[in-house]
């Protein structure tokens, strides 16, 4: 009864956005609407317990070609970080300020064994954070001997996405304000094989860069809402 009901929301929303577009259809990008989102800018260099590695420690995993990856996304930002006691995240950012049809971002379960990775579980879940928690996918990956467990999120505008039912509502939403959907990936991953503990130090890491972004770049790389504080 439930999805019937979700179903016929859904229907009856697409049919408005249908009669809307005859005279209206998404042409403004998020940065004509005043959001200038530089992933460069925004992602501090050092928080908490973290501190960039300028080598990029070790390799982080961007499968695609370079052509590809421009064609996706606007922006691509890869890092390396490590904390005191010597444990290594690393991180990749891709944004997109068109994220309708095919440029929509690559998930890394479809990337990673692309690139001959072996794809383990697949697990949605949620992170913690003192402005709330993220709705997160965590997957397992190996390559030969090396192990990495990865999590990571979708954005569509200001709004974390998981299901194609999320997305398309998403979408409708930014559609009916005339706005292009833009979107980001934001992915962590650990080369570990332990993959409790890389999840753990996962979640720490996100916790710590969430607190140490202010309320609006918090809810760009988040979707955690911009007026929310530490509990």
């Amino acid at each position: 009864m439930q999805s019937n009901r979700i179903a016929v929301v859904l229907a009856v929303l697409m049919c408005g956005v249908s009669v809307a577009g005859f005279t209206s259809r998404p042409s403004a990008k998020a940065s004509d609407k005043g959001k200038n989102l530089s992933l460069e800018t925004i992602v501090p260099r050092g928080f908490g317990d973290w501190t960039l590695l300028p080598d990029q420690g070790a390799q982080v995993v961007n499968p695609q070609t370079q052509a590809l990856l421009d064609s996706l996304y606007s922006q691509i930002l890869t890092r390396s970080y490590v904390n005191k006691q010597g444990y290594r995240i690393m991180l990749s950012l891709a944004y997109g300020d068109d994220q309708r049809g095919g440029l929509q971002a690559h998930r890394p379960e479809v990337c990673y064994p692309a690139q001959g990775f072996k794809l383990g579980t697949i697990q949605d879940g949620q992170l913690p954070t003192a402005f709330g928690a993220i709705d997160v996918r965590r997957l397992t990956t190996s390559l030969g001997a090396r192990n990495e467990p990865i999590t990571y999120w979708l954005t569509l505008g200001d709004t974390v996405i998981q299901t194609p039912l999320q997305k398309r509502m998403a979408q409708i939403r930014l559609g009916l304000t005339g706005q292009i959907p833009d979107g980001l990936l934001f992915r962590i991953s650990s080369i570990d094989n332990d993959n409790e503990r890389g999840f753990q130090m996962q979640q720490k890491f996100v916790a710590d860069m969430m607190s140490a972004v202010p309320a609006k770049e918090r809810r760009e790389l988040s979707g955690l809402a911009s007026g929310a504080s530490p509990s």
